[in-house]
């Protein structure tokens, strides 16, 4: 999107609760603890008729013992190059700090339109103490004293903001697009993989597992097709989760999840389809997702012609009846078959929105009905008459019969796999349902 607006400053500012009400959502993790927020963070916000994405940053800062603080620094430098507009937030409260000193010298080579933002003014006493910000010297003439966590000043500063925007019309311009979401537990290299895809080091990335805590969105284009992918935090078991950032960043993966078209579930093929990540693929399933395995670090494994196939059955005993879930191996660090992974990921969702017609339906399944009928309950022959895709976001088929009672669940998992045998719909769970003709 051409109309970036990005939310800069030093940490414990309020930019994360500023963000969340510019995105109307709870996106971004808040906590009184300062370095919460590392990566960039995307989100989609609207006013006066324009559409326009907003950045939030980590705190910048320096001299610390974070061992993030120089990866944070970096990332708050990329968002100023991609932004459109820049905020600076500063804290009413607190006052005028040194840091906030030393970022404006940072930000006096930018040449993009810079907002002085004073947060947390949320009286007319503290409205009054934002003056004293005018000695930092950047920005337009005019500060602007705001209360995020009351929504107070912010519709004043956004009047003045998207006067710097191109015009890109009235429409959301994700509306229809493909939403891609790689989950995983922590350290199987999600952010890596992204990064790879994308050639540019959008997440940050250490050996240090739980280093990504939001999920971080990015629109993307590939072999002319248009998605966003989200790069989430890594899900470990609740017993390990003790953190409350953690708690919140596995609560917004599975938020994600459940927002998501398709679910990339990425595994460590040094440790194999885990306990989680089948717990994963059968949310993913319940929350009707089209799904896909992602097996990274393939190039640590000591290879014959015989190891894929094995590693995939093994996959596939674990998986049980879900069979139908695609697996493809890839490497982030060597960038083998990433975009390959990609592809799937679109197949997956192209067969997700696949609408069969009622006519081949039924041409194809009831000869195969007819070879193998549903079994007869107390005497009672069932007899299926008509089938159709019903007009959903979903692939649901319906079975019409007379007694759609007494259709078992082995004879529903025979019917599926006519289905899919007749239909690519690889990677996308199916619903059947009966209905009383």
């Amino acid at each position: 999107m051409a109309n970036i607006v990005a939310i800069v400053g030093r940490p414990n500012v309020g930019k994360s609760t500023f963000f969340n009400r510019l995105v109307e959502e709870r996106k971004a993790i808040e906590d009184n603890l300062s370095g919460v927020t590392r990566d960039r963070h995307y989100g989609h916000a609207q006013w006066g008729g324009k559409f326009f994405s907003v950045v939030d940053t980590g705190g910048y800062v320096t001299g610390s013992d974070d061992v993030f603080e120089k990866e944070i620094r970096k990332q708050v430098k990329l968002a100023i190059e991609e932004a459109s507009v820049i905020l600076f937030v500063v804290d009413c409260i607190d006052g005028l700090t040194d840091l906030d000193k030393e970022f404006a010298d940072e930000l006096r080579s930018s040449k993009k339109p810079i907002y002085l933002v004073a947060n947390k003014a949320d009286d007319l006493d503290k409205m009054l103490m934002a003056n004293e910000f005018y000695a930092l010297g950047v920005g337009h003439e005019q500060i602007f004293p705001i209360a995020a966590v009351n929504g107070s000043g912010i519709g004043d500063l956004l009047d003045e903001v998207i006067k710097n925007f191109q015009d890109t019309g009235d429409e959301d311009p994700d509306f229809g697009v493909p939403k891609i979401a790689v989950l995983g537990r922590p350290n199987v290299g999600k952010s890596s993989f992204l990064n790879a895809l994308l050639g540019t080091e959008r997440s940050i990335v250490t050996d240090e597992a739980g280093t990504t805590r939001d999920a971080i969105h990015t629109r993307y284009k590939l072999y002319g097709k248009d998605f966003i992918i989200t790069d989430t935090a890594g899900i470990r078991k609740k017993a390990k989760v003790k953190e409350d950032i953690e708690f919140y960043s596995v609560m917004r993966s599975m938020r994600t999840l459940e927002d998501s078209d398709v679910v990339v579930i990425m595994v460590d093929a040094t440790r194999g389809l885990e306990a989680q990540d089948v717990n994963l693929i059968s949310l993913a399933i319940k929350n009707n997702k089209g799904i896909m395995i992602m097996v990274n670090k393939w190039d640590l494994i000591e290879k014959d012609h015989k190891t894929m196939q094995t590693f995939k059955d093994e996959m596939m005993e674990k998986l049980g009846e879900n069979k139908w879930i695609p697996i493809i191996f890839i490497s982030a660090l060597t960038k083998q078959r990433i975009f390959q992974a990609i592809e799937l990921a679109n197949e997956v969702y192209d067969n997700k929105t696949r609408k069969v017609t009622t006519s081949k339906l039924n041409e194809l399944i009831l000869p195969e009905i007819e070879k193998y009928p549903p079994p007869a309950i107390k005497g009672k022959y069932i007899k299926i008459k008509y089938i159709t895709q019903l007009p959903t976001k979903n692939p649901v088929f319906a079975f019409f019969c007379n007694l759609p009672q007494y259709i078992k669940s082995p004879y529903t998992r025979y019917l599926e796999n006519r289905i899919r045998e007749n239909f690519d719909f690889k990677g996308v769970p199916i619903k059947i349902v009966y209905k009383k003709k």
